[in-house]
């Protein structure tokens, strides 16, 4: 058996993963998911269903060993843990981190435009969209809106789940070099969706949620509509594709996967572990997680130590002691190799999709991995029955990066970059693998079972 991070046996090997059922719940997770606020609630529900009791961040704490709890803040980020039978200081955490948000179109606060007998909606773009992609799609709407009820500001969930929106493309006729040239987007001027025509007297945006939250039960006046935060996104539903189905084509991918994952190995075991287990799905990532949410925040780090405080001998370095024996994983999509692009990846370091998860690696620590980290992940898969691969970006490429350099910075934990391949990340539509669903989630269940 292979070592954790104190050389202690990783346990008795998980029980068969049904392969195909986790596909198909990782697309149901998707769906459900239109916008992070709707991740969160999903996950909570999730959570609650197995087991799990929400606390409050305003009130005092006193979980006991073996408690399953959740938190959650600013309705786009949510950690949830298993306590383990030993205290932390003793045990540390097995944690895994991701992240709820994906690149989107986001409405403006004053988002009315009427242009040329047409209403449109304005937009600014969320994090690096593949904006092409977005064109020529049925688009709905959802998120949050905060309404004045009775006297008291109150939040919501609105979700469409209609064809409301659509940014056209232009007619090849007007952009003869379009296939030459490519095609080329100034997100100002020509990311403005199109809602309807002027002249059919479309309800204007306030209108429209008002309708939407009628449907909810809540009576409101366009006047108590506070405020919002609301998310285009693709109503065309997640699929299987491919010959033998062994494709999944679906929006956010990157990186609802990840979270679906690290959620589906946190709930594999009610029994608990002598570390605690915890998974936390930050907002932000895609913009550089500088957020009261984001990883960027303390809220892990003020979680860790809550939790420490309850479940410790209570001495002033508890928590380091505890950071020092704990261990997390950073769960972030990961680029397969392109067979359409190959020349763009690092000759030695092209991942396969199906082919398992993906360490990744950067000496500039856009990702946290080491040799360490590495190693004890590759003792993980081991375990699993799982061979791992590396990605590394092409040396004269710049490299994208993750939650993990910033979480390793902000607790000095020991930590690794990994993920399932996949390809057109960013796009409004993504593709990945559908065996390496269940691939990922046993490497993470033994993380939780050392």
């Amino acid at each position: 058996m292979a070592a954790g991070p104190d050389g202690v046996s990783l346990g008795r090997p998980m029980s068969p993963i049904d392969t195909d059922a986790l596909a198909g719940d990782l697309l149901e997770y998707i769906d459900a998911s239109p916008t992070p606020y709707h991740a969160v609630r999903e996950s909570a529900r999730r959570l609650t269903q197995a087991g799990y009791r929400q606390l409050d961040e305003r009130e005092p704490w006193a979980p006991e060993p073996g408690a399953r709890v959740f938190i959650t803040r600013g309705d786009t980020s949510i950690a949830a843990f298993h306590l383990g039978t030993q205290p932390v200081d003793r045990a540390g955490f097995r944690l895994v981190g991701s992240h709820t948000d994906s690149p989107n179109l986001r409405v403006k606060p004053n988002a009315a435009v009427t242009k040329n007998g047409y209403q449109q909606l304005g937009v600014e773009i969320y994090g690096g969209v593949l904006l092409h992609t977005w064109t020529d799609r049925d688009l709905s709407l959802a998120g949050r809106v905060m309404v004045m009820v009775e006297g008291r500001p109150q939040r919501h969930l609105v979700d469409f789940r209609r064809p409301l929106l659509r940014v056209p493309n232009l007619a090849i006729h007007l952009n003869r070099g379009v296939n030459s040239d490519g095609l080329k987007l100034n997100a100002q001027e020509h990311m403005v969706p199109v809602l309807g025509l002027e002249r059919a007297g479309v309800a204007e945006l306030h209108g429209l949620l008002l309708e939407e939250l009628a449907k909810g039960g809540v009576k409101a006046q366009a006047g108590d509509i506070l405020g919002y935060d609301l998310c285009l996104y693709d109503l065309q539903p997640s699929i299987r594709s491919g010959a033998h189905g062994e494709f999944l084509h679906a929006p956010r991918l990157d990186n609802l996967a990840s979270c679906h994952a690290s959620l589906s190995a946190l709930l594999s075991s009610s029994e608990p572990r002598e570390a605690t287990s915890g998974v936390i799905l930050f907002d932000h990532e895609e913009v550089g997680s500088r957020s009261a949410q984001g990883a960027a925040s303390p809220f892990l780090r003020t979680l860790l130590e809550r939790l420490t405080l309850a479940h410790s001998d209570g001495k002033p370095d508890a928590f380091h002691r505890a950071i020092a024996h704990s261990f997390l994983v950073s769960a972030d999509m990961a680029h397969a190799i392109h067979p359409n692009y190959p020349s763009l990846h690092e000759p030695k370091h092209q991942p396969h999709m199906g082919a398992g998860p993906v360490i990744k690696s950067n000496v500039n620590q856009s990702y946290a991995t080491d040799g360490e980290s590495w190693a004890f992940f590759t003792a993980l898969c081991r375990e699993a029955g799982v061979t791992p691969q590396h990605f590394v970006t092409r040396t004269d490429l710049g490299c994208g990066s993750t939650i993990g350099p910033i979480s390793a910075g902000q607790l000095g934990i020991r930590t690794v970059d990994v993920g399932n391949p996949m390809l057109s990340m960013h796009s409004i539509r993504e593709m990945a693998c559908a065996t390496d669903v269940a691939q990922m989630v046993a490497v993470l269940s033994r993380l939780f079972a050392s």
